[in-house]
């Protein structure tokens, strides 16, 4: 950097360029804020040269979470930004659209005409997850009274497949997680009947996954609900299942639709999923709806006057929050359709098996998800005689070196051992660009073929995020 005493710098003016101006010669600021302030174009042009340091989100292969959506939608995002969707009376209209979407997807998950409904949008599926898992606490306590059932330490059954916010859930309310850990290698999803089997009268619920972040593959929600179903029978507090379908939900309706995981069965009483996954929105919007309001206590339900008249209740951990996300959901659903979505996974799921049998073809690996459920890929080195000398992740940093993302890591408990590739095939992730990967996939596999040192202990974290 210049030393600024030893040249002579004339005053900036509007025709200066950005580069050539006093302000640009310095270092932005990491610790105080700076007494004085800056022309925008300029103070836009340095904070942006810092955004270069990220990743291309694109490359980001390891993200479930969506990086397109159309000049339309990005517009609709930009009018809606000032729009705070926790003042349900100032703006009755992004309330009244997230009740559309609330609606929408109750139908879409087969909700019985019976049934009545209620939902909330969310800040993501996480969120909802902590609501849903709050919902199951509030619930058994009031059966509990009911049966006058002793209150004592209360249980969560979920499988080792289970995404990290539940076992966040289980330490921020003193909840018992009880993990189901998964066996078969060929088949790492939910045992059904270890989860009843661990199950007892203050367990709050089970947790299936539509949809496993670490392999992408389904638990058997309808053998877990016949489980459910016979336990229920000889216990006063019956035992609801939770769908954590964050991955699941936006795309099972429009590609499998005949696939029964949801409100179909009887003792799934929750569901939640990530907008901002295969709903095809930008990070920030999750959705969970309850099947009736006998599963949501109304003890979880205020109404909040000071914003001005009362209005529908709210039931979210979080307070203010843009609308804009809530409005892009809605504008994909009226964009897209059930035809759009369709077209649109059903292409991913394309690209996903193609790359699937590119790995296939490649000797060292094992498939573990083939990308046929859902769009995600899952493999690992085969354990044989012969197998390389290198790991997942030396491939993974290998392939950072032409900027893709491509996380490698370990399975949970009973096969930690094993260290798996995951990608997630987006909405954006076209053919062309998958050739382009594959490319880059054999140049880094040639490359650690002549390479001599490996990484041995990555700094390597054992959860996900939504």
């Amino acid at each position: 950097m210049k030393n600024p005493s030893s040249h002579h710098f004339t005053k900036d003016n509007p025709s200066t360029p950005i580069y050539g101006s006093l302000e640009s010669d310095h270092v932005l600021p990491k610790k105080f804020m700076p007494e004085y302030s800056l022309a925008p174009q300029i103070a836009y042009r340095m904070v942006a040269d810092e955004i270069l340091h990220d990743s291309n989100p694109r490359y980001n292969l390891a993200s479930f979470v969506q990086t397109y959506m159309e000049p339309e939608a990005q517009q609709i995002m930009i009018d809606t930004m000032a729009v705070n969707a926790i003042d349900k009376t100032e703006y009755p209209q992004t309330t009244a659209v997230e009740n559309h979407c609330v609606n929408m997807l109750a139908n879409l998950w087969n909700i019985r005409e019976s049934d009545s409904p209620i939902g909330t949008s969310t800040l993501g599926s996480s969120e909802a997850c902590m609501l849903a898992g709050i919902a199951m606490i509030f619930r058994w306590k009031k059966l509990a009274k009911k049966h006058n059932i002793p209150l004592a330490k209360l249980n969560l059954v979920v499988s080792s497949g289970v995404q990290v916010v539940w076992e966040k859930f289980c330490v921020y309310w003193d909840i018992e997680l009880r993990v189901i850990p998964m066996t078969d290698f060929q088949d790492l999803r939910l045992d059904p009947k270890q989860a009843v089997k661990k199950s007892d009268d203050y367990t709050i619920g089970v947790v299936a996954i539509m949809g496993i972040t670490y392999t992408g593959l389904f638990d058997d929600v309808v053998l877990l609900d016949h489980e459910v179903e016979e336990y229920n029978k000889t216990h006063a507090i019956s035992l609801p299942i939770h769908i954590d379908a964050a991955s699941g939900g936006l795309f099972l309706p429009f590609v499998n639709p005949l696939l029964e995981w949801d409100f179909r069965l009887k003792n799934v009483v929750s569901i939640n999923t990530s907008g901002h996954k295969f709903g095809l929105v930008y990070p920030g919007i999750g959705w969970i709806i309850w099947r009736n309001k006998e599963f949501l206590d109304e003890k979880l339900l205020f109404t909040v006057n000071y914003l001005g008249t009362s209005f529908s209740p709210e039931f979210q951990l979080n307070f203010s929050r843009p609308g804009s996300q809530i409005w892009a959901q809605y504008f994909n659903f009226v964009r897209f359709g059930k035809e759009g979505y369709k077209a649109i996974h059903e292409k991913s799921k394309d690209v996903a098996i193609q790359l699937s049998e590119q790995i296939k073809q490649m000797s060292f690996f094992h498939l573990l998800n083939d990308g046929s459920n859902i769009p995600i890929v899952c493999w690992c080195i085969k354990d044989t005689p012969d197998k390389p000398k290198w790991s997942l992740y030396d491939l993974s940093e290998i392939l950072k070196r032409s900027g893709w993302q491509v996380p490698a890591y370990p399975l949970p408990a009973n096969f930690k051992d094993v260290i798996i590739m995951r990608i997630v095939v987006r909405a954006d992730f076209s053919r062309d660009q998958l050739s382009l990967f594959l490319e880059d996939m054999k140049s880094a596999l040639e490359i650690l073929k002549k390479q001599e040192t490996y990484v041995t202990h990555p700094n390597c974290p054992s959860g996900f995020n939504h």
